[in-house]
């Protein structure tokens, strides 16, 4: 995914925030997660969601029985995927093949052809 000018101004202006102002910025939601940790997890709304509303990104841990630390890891994938928002991929430069290079291979394509046509068992005559 491409993301535009803006949008990428935004993720680099949110990562220049600390963690508290980044929260902030981000609608959150807690939630129950389901599967192994026993009835504290199965009970208990310790999963983390995070929203961060100017760019869209939704995150969530939920491996952890404890809320905050489950909070604390959203906000590390977070600011994990602010930084590949940021990035600006780079123009992928075509190069082309070179002549010595090319001429080896239409060489080993030759030697190939020529091998295969000795194997190959003479014409019978009728």
């Amino acid at each position: 995914m491409v993301a535009s000018p803006e949008l990428r101004a935004l993720a680099r202006a949110a990562l220049r925030l600390d963690d508290r102002s980044l929260e902030t910025a981000c609608e959150i939601q807690f939630f129950i997660a389901g599967g192994p940790g026993g009835q504290h997890r199965n009970k208990t709304a310790s999963a983390v969601r995070l929203t961060h509303v100017p760019t869209g990104i939704t995150v969530s841990a939920s491996e952890r029985r404890s809320q905050a630390q489950n909070r604390s890891m959203a906000l590390m994938r977070l600011r994990r995927q602010l930084i590949t928002l940021s990035l600006v991929p780079r123009i992928r430069k075509p190069t082309q093949v070179s002549r010595a290079q090319r001429k080896a291979r239409l060489e080993s394509k030759r030697r190939a052809a020529t091998k295969k046509r000795e194997r190959a068992k003479p014409p019978s005559d009728f």
